[in-house]
């Protein structure tokens, strides 16, 4: 292994806390050496939920204090667990995702994150790749080609479904489905952050009509490759659940089975096995949707890696940055050609 240690920060759509870990690489293995979860206090975690309905003063605000944020709990993580660390390598959280128009937006300043954490810091992995025409997402596909190959398909549900599979020998990725970001959104209407278990969706009904619209929206017509934002969410989904009087419980039910359907048939191939990671995996309910839908042996791993497979692989990127590596591939995103994104930050 090499000796150079590189954390990966990472802060997903759900906004669910910043995912924090530390590991080596050597070519196409890894060890992690310790990771944890940090819960974002209530203040950061409403401004974060509300950041793309910021003024340009508040929003250039908002990334410098969640840079601030990011590089003292770095600091912290380091000392408590007594290690050493060469780089961070920060997804940063995303506020604007438009790739047709060129834009990409991550915030959380990189210049911060070093300055408070006194280590070298790698962001900005993005837009590299959409000024060369990709989606500039996902990036952890080029992980699931170098690190977990063993997988035919390596699927993360958080805020958003996403999947990689290599075909013929070229690694394609896309966004599946919105997962968490719309059942989040759905359940906190009753004052929880998410569905433990999907035992509240479970209780509902299928809306076939609902279903029926929202498994015909153009995106899932629509050749790879191809990304979600936020900004599809609230112009697609959300006005579909306002033309129906129906439950809170029969909405989140018909919408567990539009996952269930659009995540099960991407996971087509028979005798195949799919790595599962991501916060929507320990939702059972969802897990058991997409199971009915699928042809592939869904595989659950260890706790770490269902956690943190994604900080993992930003490590990953930051370390193919300094290897001058691509960690970006014009088969997953479309770009004109692969790309070393990210910014570094010298301290």
């Amino acid at each position: 292994m090499s000796s150079e240690v590189f954390i990966g920060l990472m802060s997903g759509t759900s906004v669910d806390g910043l995912d924090i870990c530390a590991a080596t690489f050597e070519q196409n293995s890894f060890r992690i050496l310790c990771a944890e979860t940090i819960e974002y206090p209530e203040d950061l975690h409403e401004k974060l939920l509300k950041s793309h309905l910021l003024s340009a003063l508040e929003l250039a605000q908002l990334s410098v204090d969640f840079g601030i944020f990011c590089g003292r709990k770095v600091k912290a993580f380091v000392q408590s667990n007594s290690i050493r660390a060469d780089y961070v390598s920060s997804h940063g959280h995303t506020v604007f995702h438009t790739p047709s128009t060129g834009l990409t937006l991550q915030i959380g300043s990189g210049a911060h994150i070093a300055a408070e954490s006194g280590i070298s810091t790698i962001c900005d992995f993005r837009t590299l790749d959409v000024a060369y025409g990709g989606q500039g997402a996902p990036l952890v596909p080029i992980g699931d080609e170098l690190l977990f190959s063993r997988y035919d398909f390596c699927l993360n549900i958080g805020g958003f479904a996403n999947v990689s599979s290599s075909i013929s020998g070229r690694r394609i990725a896309w966004d599946i489905c919105p997962a968490n970001i719309v059942l989040n959104a759905l359940i906190s209407t009753i004052g929880l952050s998410y569905d433990s278990n999907g035992e509240y969706g479970r209780k509902g009904t299928v809306c076939n009509p609902l279903l029926e619209q929202l498994n015909s929206l153009d995106y899932y017509f629509a050749n790879t490759p191809k990304s979600l934002g936020r900004e599809w969410v609230e112009a697609n989904i959300h006005p579909l659940f306002a033309q129906y009087n129906i439950s809170l419980q029969d909405c989140m039910r018909t919408y567990y089975e539009h996952c269930g359907m659009q995540i099960g048939s991407a996971l087509s191939k028979t005798n195949s096995k799919t790595l599962c990671t991501g916060g929507g995996v320990k939702n059972t309910f969802l897990m058991e949707r997409i199971a009915h839908y699928s042809l592939s042996d869904l595989v659950i791993p260890d706790e770490q890696t269902v956690d943190y497979k994604e900080a993992l692989i930003f490590a990953y990127l930051g370390y193919l940055r300094v290897q001058n590596t691509p960690n970006s591939l014009t088969s997953v995103t479309g770009a004109r050609k692969d790309v070393c994104g990210g910014v570094i930050w010298n301290v």
